[in-house]
């Protein structure tokens, strides 16, 4: 029961922030980059629901375990959810640093994320089972991984280029979000309390969003 407790309690917060704060980005930001910024939040908050809600009824209910179909579907589509939202993070720092051009980088992040959602969308995920394979769980993962790896890498030579104030800490988020969920993936199974790591990772991406919405009051303040 405190489990049950405590993680509706972070996951109320969490899912009402992103949604509320990448709503209100995106029906009243000025610019066509605060209003990206806000599809994204609204992606990642929406997208975590269809796995946190199932896996709160869980903890209330019958446990984690049988609700596993559930549980699945939802990690299934946050999966994918998640490949949107660093598509449109992409696209953001395009917009913020008015890149031209590089059809083989954009190419490149296509290919990465099409790629990811075919490895989700794999029966061999059986995503239905309470226990999934960890080999699909790293396959599903590489392209991932390194669409992230590329954010990184983007955000950190513009932001050090241009000393971009709202983006500086950009590169840490991401590289935080991604530390804290790979042990998740490779250790969970074997380790439950790896799970925990989780909570970390969420505050990153809460970190991602406070940028965007700092970025918003700027252009209210202007």
């Amino acid at each position: 029961m405190p489990q049950a407790i405590a993680e509706t309690i972070f996951d109320v917060l969490y899912l009402s922030f992103a949604v509320i704060a990448g709503l209100t980005m995106l029906v009243k930001g000025k610019s066509p980059l605060v209003k990206k910024t806000g599809l994204m939040a609204v992606v990642l908050g929406s997208g975590d629901s269809f796995h946190l809600i199932p896996r709160s009824y869980a903890l209330w209910t019958t446990g984690l375990e049988a609700n596993a179909a559930a549980l699945g579907i939802g990690k299934l589509i946050t999966s994918i959810t998640m490949t949107v939202f660093y598509l449109i993070l992409y696209y953001v720092w395009r917009e913020r640093y008015q890149i031209k051009e590089q059809k083989n980088l954009t190419a490149a992040m296509w290919g990465l994320s099409a790629l990811r959602i075919i490895f989700c969308l794999l029966p061999q995920n059986q995503w239905l089972s309470y226990r999934q394979p960890l080999l699909f769980g790293i396959l599903r993962n590489i392209p991932f991984a390194v669409m992230g790896l590329l954010i990184i890498v983007l955000f950190a030579r513009e932001t050090r280029r241009t000393g971009d104030a709202v983006f500086r800490h950009m590169p840490l988020a991401v590289a935080l979000s991604f530390g804290f969920y790979l042990p998740v993936v490779l250790f969970s199974g074997v380790v439950p309390i790896v799970g925990m790591l989780m909570i970390p990772k969420t505050m990153a991406y809460v970190w991602i969003v406070l940028m965007g919405w700092h970025l918003y009051r700027q252009g209210k303040e202007d």
